[in-house]
């Protein structure tokens, strides 16, 4: 089972049509399943998962998302 490590929840708002109707609306995060380079799965965020990228490559770790 993977383990989620981000405390990301939706964002809500409204949809307004032409006439004005307010439909409630959720953006949710882009959640990604990411395998480390120690056989850990985790699920994290794709923000988070260039981030974490970024980081690895000064510092040699592999990542590889699923």
């Amino acid at each position: 089972m993977a383990k989620k490590i981000t405390s990301k929840t939706p964002l809500f708002g409204n949809k307004r049509s032409h006439a004005l109707n307010a439909t409630r609306h959720a953006q949710k995060p882009n959640y990604q399943k990411v395998k480390l380079d120690n056989g850990e799965t985790i699920i994290m965020t794709a923000r988070e998962l260039r981030t974490l990228k970024k980081n690895s490559q000064a510092s040699n770790i592999e990542v590889k998302a699923e």
